[in-house]
């Protein structure tokens, strides 16, 4: 920054979408309306397109009541049998988790379960919607990363926020 004010650096204004490209819809939904959600993730891979879900832990912990990606990869496969499901999070070694990436970006699996690893460097133009479990939980910049990687392709993207409780 300061070699942007001080120094011989330009400015770059990045003020539209790359051609072709749609806003991403964000959505807040709270309370116990997976079902409405699951319906909808299920449209979305029955038209093509592949899901992303996010949780703020890998494993249960006694100290804080989240959801976590251990526990959720199991519900979202018995709630998706008809679907591949991979997942990724940061305790994975290399190998296994470029394994589960490979399989996500080719459209082998149709839904991710992650952790914020996928925060950044991912690029699938195939996924076209984000959940993100606990959200009030994830700051702004780390909630504007994770919704980045949706909106990469020609389709409507969405974000879903998921929280327990409505946010003021």
């Amino acid at each position: 920054l300061a070699m942007t004010v001080y120094g011989d650096l330009d400015v770059s204004i990045i003020d539209e979408l790359p051609p072709g490209r749609k806003p991403i819809n964000t959505i807040h939904l709270f309370g116990n309306r997976k079902e409405s959600l699951y319906r909808f993730i299920r449209q979305q891979i029955n038209e093509g397109r592949q899901v992303y879900i996010v949780y703020p832990l890998i494993k249960e912990s006694e100290k804080i009541d989240l959801k976590n990606l251990e526990e959720g990869f199991v519900h979202i496969r018995e709630e998706f049998p008809e679907f591949k499901v991979c997942k990724v999070h940061g305790k994975m070694s290399s190998a296994e988790k470029d394994e589960q990436m490979q399989a996500f970006i080719l459209g082998k699996a149709q839904i991710m379960v992650a952790t914020t690893v996928i925060e950044v460097g991912v690029n699938v133009p195939n996924a076209s919607v984000m959940v993100i479990e606990n959200a009030e939980r994830f700051g702004l910049s780390q909630l504007h990363q994770l919704r980045g990687r949706v909106g990469r392709g020609a389709e409507q993207s969405y974000c879903i926020l998921a929280t327990d409780y409505k946010l003021a």
